[in-house]
């Protein structure tokens, strides 16, 4: 018993010094050194859990640049590579989730250790990856410049 306690508190106490080295001195609502791994482990499991939509993802992206023939061709072979690399990116963004990465930075800008996105981009569909209006509709999308 007394094993099992000393690896509690030497869990917390990496824990709290990883965390503690990550505090943001800018002036948010939400704390950031909650948030970021928060956001990493979100980042992990649905890029686990959706992987298997980098297969119309590439059929789409490669039938926009190469033409359909392609598209069915090239694109199935992209989108199986595209989802292995999404799985073993996101079961790795699962796993170090508490703790940062090298080149992995908060900010596209920044260089150096963080929990940015290991692969871009960092979600299987975004508002600027999104195959036939599949998630995102034209319609919902706000257009500043009206």
């Amino acid at each position: 018993m007394k094993f099992g306690k000393m690896w509690l508190i030497a869990l917390i106490a990496v824990f709290s010094v990883v965390c503690a080295g990550n505090v943001s001195a800018a002036e948010t609502n939400e704390p950031q050194w909650l948030m970021r791994p928060v956001d990493k482990l979100a980042r992990g499991i649905a890029n686990v859990a959706f992987s298997v939509f980098e297969l119309p993802m590439q059929w789409a992206n490669v039938n926009r640049e190469e033409g359909g023939i392609a598209g069915i061709t090239k694109g199935t072979f992209k989108g199986i590579i595209y989802v292995v690399a999404r799985v073993g990116v996101g079961v790795i963004d699962v796993v170090t989730f508490p703790f940062p990465l090298p080149d992995c930075p908060n900010y596209p800008e920044d260089a150096g250790w963080g929990y940015g996105p290991i692969m871009k981009p960092a979600w299987v569909i975004d508002v600027g990856h999104d195959w036939n209006n599949f998630v995102y509709s034209d319609e919902s999308i706000v257009n500043p410049t009206l």
